[in-house]
């Protein structure tokens, strides 16, 4: 039998909790998301978090353990490739990488790609290099709307970006632009994870605001996982934020876009309020765009905390057969060198509120026993090829 009727399993997005054993391989010394976002603050609120047992599962200087966690937790290492948001949820669902995406952060995208994406565009790319995007819009945006010219950037991520004003270059014409990068960017030698069409708003540098209407043009995940797996048995799999766009749509029954990571667990708790038997799987990206890449822990540390009153409300409207999955895709730290993602550990709190008791479970060696502990749960077979282990029994 089924053990619990709904998951629902909330990333948070970079919330990375110490280096991997690995991480000098990657270029990351001494990382450590959520320590040294703890450190950086004289205090730091996340009661909700504390009670699941966060700061015992990870020392925090400012968050104290407590006596009797109300969920079981782990450190979950990742087996793949790579420290991008792709590789974190396709392991996650039980997806194993061994070849990285190509990123292009320090020379920009090859003349041959730019020549091409010019031609069937009919835009003159514009920027080619990497950037953030507050930065680049304050650089190029005015020169953008003044000509149609069009801005193409990236970052330590594999992606490939376009800005478009919505006004002026208009919505449409950035989807079809990216549709043709995405294209364009199969060939194994140009194979970056992700185009993402980057609309904005605003006339005069100082006034540009990037908008709600992104959209990720991803690769499909290399084989099924196990959201397939639900939704060919049957199971509702909803997601909320960026989810769909990782999976290019693979195995979603239902997709909620999102304005905001407040935005995104407000969905969450909409969406517990109805009824339904599957998976709810949530991610909310402003810890890592906003916040993390942008190496601001003080906002960082907010967003945290508004994550956590969130995350208060939803506990309240989950039922006795529900289970709850806190985890997140990479790290970000946002003291460290540079913009780019830290390779790190990830949290794993799992909570229900028929839980008696809660505690640690032994440190796992891949993010896939989420995934596995998830089809355990459900009696769905986990697909050929796939990786994970079930935790499901160890949770009380």
């Amino acid at each position: 039998m089924k053990k619990y009727k709904r998951i629902f399993t909330v990333v948070l997005d970079s919330l990375g909790i110490g280096a991997m054993p690995d991480s000098e391989d990657y270029g990351d010394r001494d990382v450590d998301t959520l320590g040294h976002i703890a450190e950086f603050r004289d205090k730091f609120t996340i009661p909700n978090l504390q009670k699941l047992g966060m700061a015992n599962l990870k020392k925090l200087k400012q968050v104290a353990p407590v006596e009797h966690p109300a969920a079981c937790f782990a450190a979950l290492r990742e087996t793949s490739n790579g420290k991008d948001t792709m590789t974190g949820h396709w392991e996650m669902m039980g997806i194993h990488t061994t070849k990285p995406f190509i990123t292009f952060t320090d020379h920009g995208f090859p003349p041959e790609l730019i020549r091409e994406l010019e031609q069937k565009t009919g835009h003159k790319v514009i920027g080619n290099k990497a950037s953030s995007g507050t930065e680049i819009l304050d650089e190029l945006a005015e020169e953008e709307i003044a000509t149609g010219h069009m801005i193409v950037y990236t970052s330590a991520d594999s992606v490939l970006q376009i800005c478009g004003n919505e006004e002026t270059f208009g919505l449409e014409e950035l989807y079809r632009c990216c549709k043709i990068a995405r294209e364009i960017t199969m060939k194994d030698e140009w194979r970056v994870g992700r185009v993402i069409a980057r609309p904005y708003i605003g006339k005069k540098k100082g006034s540009f605001v990037r908008t709600a209407n992104r959209h990720d043009y991803a690769l499909k995940p290399t084989g099924p996982t196990v959201l397939t797996a639900l939704k060919d048995a049957q199971y509702d799999v909803i997601s909320v934020g960026k989810i769909n766009d990782i999976f290019v749509g693979e195995g979603i029954t239902e997709s909620n876009r999102s304005k905001s990571s407040v935005h995104g667990m407000e969905q969450t708790i909409e969406i517990a309020e109805r009824s339904f038997k599957g998976l709810c799987f949530t991610n909310l990206v402003d810890f890592d765009a906003l916040w993390g890449h942008r190496r601001n822990p003080e906002g960082y540390a907010c967003e945290i905390e508004k994550f956590d009153e969130k995350l208060g409300v939803l506990m309240t409207v989950l039922n006795d057969d529900d289970l709850l999955i806190i985890t997140a895709d990479h790290g970000n730290d946002p003291t460290y060198t540079g913009t780019d993602h830290t390779r790190e550990k990830v949290p794993f709190l799992a909570w229900s509120p028929s839980f008696t008791h809660g505690g640690p479970l032994p440190e796992a060696d891949t993010f896939a026993v989420i995934g596995a502990t998830i089809a355990d749960n459900f009696g769905v077979e986990m697909p050929k090829n796939t990786i994970g282990y079930s935790l499901l029994d160890k949770l009380s």
